[in-house]
């Protein structure tokens, strides 16, 4: 029935999911949405059906498909039943303006695009503007004439070629976000997947068939494309999808609903759910047994306060749209907040200076990785692919140190730092000393000029609520240098409603130095 790949042939979808079928798990529960779920066995039909239908739209193998779609049971269906045909499908960020779309859906040369109805709004002008373009399935509600992915599927057989693709030719693309200018498109093979599982997801997070998972990144990130794909699909277990902007109150909601035993967050997010007052006295659920942390670095006073209010640690971890998931972490039973832990296994990693030496423990160098799970390089950007990927390395762009542990610490981007007084500053440092303080919320902290063209730091904090800011600029001036360092503290510190973010959640220093300069 389900069409076997050839011999000698890979496909990340035979392993993934159907496998989970053949050992027996085709009742188990796969996903669940708060609206529909699907059991590994109707997963396996659903992408059988997806297959068909992109096969019956004409899309060949290799073509793309581009996929803008909440977290719903219908985003599995498309991702997995489109890498089953052995066409590839780019995710997007479901937040971007019509203007990125255009450029992506353009870049992509995407030949079907699957959108969920809440986000078709945004795409309706500019649709019209493609013409590698064929066909638009809508997911949910109406289709707005274009075509019903429901109905569609219905029509489709659940019988199905699975197609005979290679372990080494690209299985999907992920866009980085960059937090400068348009995004890049990322090749992924489809190795990748599971080299993600058996490294991370087995050997640092432990995942088990029991668990069930709720994440709070989305699938079209790749940091929660492991989270609710690959991770849980690898071992068979449950997971969670929130369709809607994962605001504490909606994570709670969730974890009071489903009691995850797994919860994938950012440290934007944990912050804001320990810190929301009405809030105070919400409950994790009884099973929650272990939190991963990625996007950035997470600050030790947040795990700590995690851990003594839900009783589970967070992980926290360093991964990249380029790398596929995390590559550097804390482990269970081998954490030390305010660090991004040691290499997992399976990935080499080396800090160099800006001549290409290794630096010594204790000195700030660019962290490069040698991954198994890194992409083929980025779509029709030979300079950046080439300045990124350096055979089997892989630039990161990120600052970091090594102690005499082996334990790595976050210290900035490498075009975030800045120096004072001839001595590197990392940004992060300065917003980690701040953010200790009882009045402060988040922070950012950018470098600006003085008097004399001088680059210092320029701090912008947001105030926990209630909190006056009368008098606070000299107290929080004090609690940065007495925390990292007399030179450090901030020369201006702006009050803010809120700091601007990516969609991960990563703050958008380059935003606030352009209004510092």
């Amino acid at each position: 029935m389900h069409g076997m790949t050839g011999a000698g042939s890979y496909n990340a979808v035979s392993w993934l999911l159907d496998r989970n079928v053949a050992e027996g798990r085709g009742d188990k529960l796969a996903y669940t949405d708060t609206v529909s779920e699907l059991s590994y066995r109707a997963l396996q039909t659903q992408t059988c059906r997806a297959a068909n239908l992109m096969r019956r739209l004409g899309v060949r193998r290799e073509e793309r498909v581009a996929m803008i779609m909440l977290d719903t049971v219908e985003f599995p269906v498309v991702f997995l039943g489109a890498i089953r045909a052995g066409v590839v499908p780019v995710p997007l960020n479901t937040l971007l303006t019509a203007e990125q779309y255009a450029y992506v859906l353009a870049d992509c040369r995407a030949r079907v695009l699957f959108v969920s109805e809440a986000l078709y709004p945004v795409l309706k002008d500019i649709l019209s503007g493609l013409p590698d373009l064929a066909h638009v399935v809508v997911s949910g509600g109406d289709a707005h004439g274009h075509l019903k992915l429901a109905d569609e599927l219905a029509q489709e057989s659940d019988a199905c070629e699975t197609a005979a693709t290679h372990a080494e030719e690209p299985a999907f693309w992920l866009y980085s976000s960059g937090s400068t200018g348009m995004p890049k498109g990322v090749r992924h093979l489809h190795a990748n997947l599971a080299a993600t599982a058996e490294t991370y997801a087995r050997q640092v997070l432990g995942i088990r068939e029991d668990d069930v998972v709720l994440s709070a990144a989305k699938l079209f990130f790749a940091y929660g494309l492991g989270n609710s794909l690959t991770f849980p699909l690898s071992v068979g277990a449950t997971t969670v999808l929130n369709s809607e902007r994962p605001t504490p109150a909606v994570v709670f909601k969730l974890m009071q609903r489903y009691n995850p035993t797994i919860f994938c967050g950012v440290p934007t997010l944990f912050a804001a759910m320990l810190n929301d007052s009405a809030l105070k006295s919400e409950a994790a659920g009884s099973r929650l047994r272990i939190c991963t942390s990625a996007g950035e670095a997470l600050p030790e006073s947040v795990g700590l306060a995690w851990k003594a209010r839900f009783g589970a640690d967070i992980l926290d971890g360093v991964g990249s749209t380029e790398l596929l998931h995390i590559f550097l972490s804390n482990a269970p039973g081998d954490i030390k907040y305010g660090t991004s832990g040691k290499p997992v296994p399976g990935y080499k990693v080396r800090l160099v200076n800006e001549t290409g030496t290794e630096v010594a423990d204790g000195e700030v160098g660019e962290l490069l990785v040698d991954a198994p799970s890194a992409g083929e390089g980025y779509w029709n950007q030979r300079s950046k692919s080439r300045a990124t990927f350096e055979g089997n390395w892989t630039r990161t762009g990120d600052k970091y140190i090594r102690d005499a542990d082996g334990r790595y610490t976050f210290c900035g981007r490498a075009d975030d730092m800045f120096k004072v007084s001839g001595i590197w500053v990392s940004p992060f440092e300065v917003e980690s000393a701040l953010i200790t303080h009882p009045a402060v919320l988040e922070a950012a902290v950018v470098p600006d000029a003085d008097f004399d063209g001088l680059l210092k730091p320029r701090a912008y904090v947001v105030l926990r609520e209630g909190v006056a800011p009368d008098g606070l600029f000299e107290a929080l001036k004090d609690h940065v240098k007495q925390k990292v360092g007399p030179w450090k503290y901030p020369r201006w510190i702006e009050v803010v409603p809120s700091l601007p973010k990516t969609a991960t959640g990563k703050i958008q220093r380059f935003k606030l130095r352009e209004g510092a300069q």
